[in-house]
């Protein structure tokens, strides 16, 4: 039998200690499903001087070598991030000894990636420039800023482009490496770890990294927040523009007006971004017909489903479902 996947996994101080256990328990528990009819995953711990580092949640991270000890081939390459609160803001880490290893070392991985904001380490590396990448949403606008070169996508869960894989904010790194053994043994394997570590094996890359509701912030006015969670149960139910105005109790005009004060967004646009998101997730875990999810969606028929998918998302329903 060939020998296990050699995994590194690079840290440094500030870490967040999940972008590290999180890939590094999905590939053990891998190991363990695989038994010893397919090659299983070795997994390394690596900081710059191969001592602990202190993690952000204070819990310290024992290292098995320092960067300059690794040596020869390398299957998988994970970088961890780590980010810093700053005068209100989120800031992330750059560890310029991971970033100068990086430079070199990263050309010995058949396959890199990057957890959360360790993104902005491989691309400070120059390792994302041409590329699409994502990272988390807190952070992407400073990534896309940081690096006009790196084509950031704040949208998806994880992005592959060839070897390269990036991730959004820490949990989602163990579906991006529970992707990883997809693609290394096959999707039984993968699904018998998401089962052994009761995980969402459904959430693949393309899916977003929050729902709709959630992608507008809450809001001063009650009556656009209450509108906006009822509009995420009544989605079969009429939504015009006339029908929420007279809901909020607000001339057409007015109501126009506030809603897109306070979601940068116009009520029509909202609606069907809510009514597709329901589509994607029918589509994603039922055996639904076409018409069916254009029903229960909102959307009312399949030439209109179809319509907003390819506007939207650039693909049939069809292929939406065979994808995820």
């Amino acid at each position: 039998m060939p020998p296990p996947h050699r995994v590194v996994i690079v840290a440094f101080p500030g870490i967040e200690l999940l972008d590290v256990t999180g890939p590094a328990e999905v590939f053990s528990v891998a190991t363990r499903v695989a038994g010893t009819d397919r090659p299983g995953y070795h997994v390394r711990i690596a900081t710059a001087d191969g001592g602990p580092t202190v993690t952000s949640s204070g819990v310290r991270l024992m290292a098995d070598l320092a960067l300059d000890e690794v040596s020869g081939p390398i299957d998988t390459l994970l970088v961890s991030g780590a980010v810093e609160i700053a005068d209100g803001g989120v800031e992330p880490v750059i560890d310029r000894e991971v970033t100068d290893w990086l430079r070199h070392g990263a050309s010995r991985a058949r396959r890199v990636g990057s957890v959360c904001a360790g993104a902005h380490v491989l691309a400070a590396a120059g390792l994302l420039d041409g590329r699409p990448a994502t990272t988390h949403w807190l952070t992407a606008a400073r990534l896309a800023a940081d690096h006009p070169r790196v084509r950031v996508d704040p949208d998806p869960i994880f992005i592959r482009d060839g070897q390269v894989w990036t991730c959004a904010g820490v949990t989602s790194g163990m579906d991006m490496t529970l992707a990883m053994v997809a693609e290394d043994h096959g999707q039984d394997l993968a699904l018998a770890t998401a089962r052994m570590m009761v995980m969402y094996v459904k959430r693949a890359g393309g899916q977003s990294q929050f729902s709709v509701p959630l992608s507008v912030r809450s809001c001063e006015d009650d009556r656009i927040d209450e509108l906006r969670m009822w509009i995420a149960e009544h989605l079969v139910e009429d939504l015009s523009l006339e029908a929420l105005a007279a809901r909020t109790h607000l001339s057409v005009r007015h109501f126009t007006r506030l809603f897109h004060q306070r979601t940068s967004t116009t009520p029509a646009a909202y609606v069907e971004a809510a009514r597709l998101e329901a589509a994607r997730r029918l589509l994603e875990d039922s055996h639904r017909s076409l018409p069916e999810v254009a029903a229960a969606s909102g959307l009312g028929s399949v030439e209109t489903l179809h319509r907003v998918f390819r506007r939207r998302l650039g693909t049939t329903p069809a292929e939406y479902r065979r994808r995820f």
